[in-house]
């Protein structure tokens, strides 16, 4: 009984972390996409002084790009940008630049 339990944990684990890895993935196109241009992953873009993203607390971007989406903090490029974004989309973006190291 306990080996059968501990299979049914393990399979759990083990699908968490690929729906983990499938948002990271969504995260990095979309960011690659829609982000990168202006705030590069690493380091920004040397064509325009904004922030890189990679290392950023995950939470705080969330909250960033949904008041951009709802133009709450107010940036007309951020807001044109972030208009477009679900909340799949921000939580996968989030996810990604909150995973790379700077």
């Amino acid at each position: 009984m306990k080996m059968r339990h501990s299979v049914f944990i393990l399979a759990g684990l083990l699908t968490a972390g690929g729906s983990q890895a499938a948002s990271l993935y969504a995260g990095q196109a979309k960011a690659a996409a829609v982000c990168s241009q202006c705030h590069g992953i690493r380091n920004p873009s040397a064509d325009a002084p904004f922030p890189p993203l990679g290392g950023r607390d995950t939470e705080y971007l969330k909250t960033a790009i949904k008041q951009y989406r709802d133009k709450t903090r107010v940036s007309e490029i951020m807001n044109a940008i972030a208009g477009s974004l679900t909340d799949k989309d921000i939580n996968d973006i989030a996810h990604y630049y909150g995973s790379v190291k700077p």
